[in-house]
């Protein structure tokens, strides 16, 4: 029993010994090993590691890559409206030596540093550029200038920044109502413009149709007119052959026909005053002439009506 407890004893102490002497680096960590302030070993490969107990200390660090979400800021682009800014930036340690102579190995001060960096590049390069430019795809190439710059001046931290972006734009809330009432005008302003061009067109293409239509409509009276002359033409033609065939048979004829509207077809309206000896009462002095319906006496009896 007393055995058995010597050797428990003496594996404790091995192993107490052990951790002294040395320390582990997983995948996820690196490691700089510092005495009396100054770095005497930097471990970045997983594995075991020695060290002089009670006078060396060892100091761990993130081997992974880091996210950080920086705080809106405000940016004022080359139109000179201000932008709240919100980006984020991965970042990775790679030379822990640079890392810790810099911010003593702490995570948070490092940060506050590629906040300042990055808000500073990213001021420079997008106080280049319109607001409408930064909201569109160009802000890509933007972003590009702005991640190379400030991973130049990190370098000389030890970190690594791999990724810069933007992760909103957008404008101060004191700014929103002004430029959404703006931009309403502006859409107003392009409708009205729309709407009185449309209405000019129209004017144009009615004062076009109704011209077209005028134009018609004189070409087809004319073209009735000619027809029409024409055709009067032709019928006077046919009346003038007709009628020179038998001359006092025409004669005749307009007389019957002056009589019938004179005394059958006026009723009793018409009032003539003639001689009985003129020409015009020739026919009448000759003997009874039938007029239609009526009969017409010339020895100065009434006219009658026959039933």
């Amino acid at each position: 029993m007393r055995k058995l407890a010597w050797f428990v004893g003496i594996v404790v102490a091995i192993l107490v010994i052990f951790n002294l002497f040395t320390f582990t680096v997983d995948e996820t960590k690196q490691a700089i090993v510092v005495q009396y302030g100054n770095i005497k070993q930097v471990a970045t490969e997983a594995g075991l590691y020695f060290k002089i107990p009670f006078i060396q200390n060892v100091q761990f660090m993130e081997g992974r890559l880091l996210s950080y979400d920086i705080e809106p800021r405000e940016i004022i682009a080359a139109d000179q409206r201000r932008l709240s800014v919100n980006n984020y930036a991965i970042w990775r340690i790679e030379r822990p030596k640079e890392f810790k102579e810099a911010f003593n190995a702490r995570r948070d001060i490092a940060q506050t540093r590629i906040d300042d960096i990055l808000y500073s590049d990213m001021r420079n390069v997008l106080a280049s550029y319109a607001f409408n430019q930064i909201a569109s795809g160009e802000r890509e190439a933007m972003l590009e200038t702005t991640q190379k710059t400030s991973a130049e001046k990190l370098k000389e931290y030890g970190i690594n920044l791999i990724d810069a972006k933007i992760k909103r734009a957008d404008l101060p809330e004191a700014n929103e109502e002004a430029v959404f009432d703006r931009m309403i005008s502006e859409r107003e302003r392009r409708a009205s413009l729309l709407r009185a061009e449309g209405d000019e067109r129209a004017k144009e293409v009615k004062s076009d149709a109704d011209r077209q239509s005028s134009v018609i409509v004189a070409e087809a009276r004319r073209d009735a007119e000619e027809i029409r002359g024409e055709g009067e033409a032709e019928a006077l033609n046919i009346y003038a052959d007709a009628y020179s065939q038998d001359v006092d048979f025409y004669e005749f004829w307009r007389k019957l026909a002056s009589y019938r509207r004179s005394f059958v077809e006026g009723k009793g309206k018409n009032t003539i005053l003639i001689s009985p000896d003129s020409r015009y009462m020739q026919l009448l002095s000759s003997g009874e002439i039938e007029l239609g319906e009526e009969k017409v006496q010339t020895d100065e009896e009434e006219v009658s009506s026959e039933e």
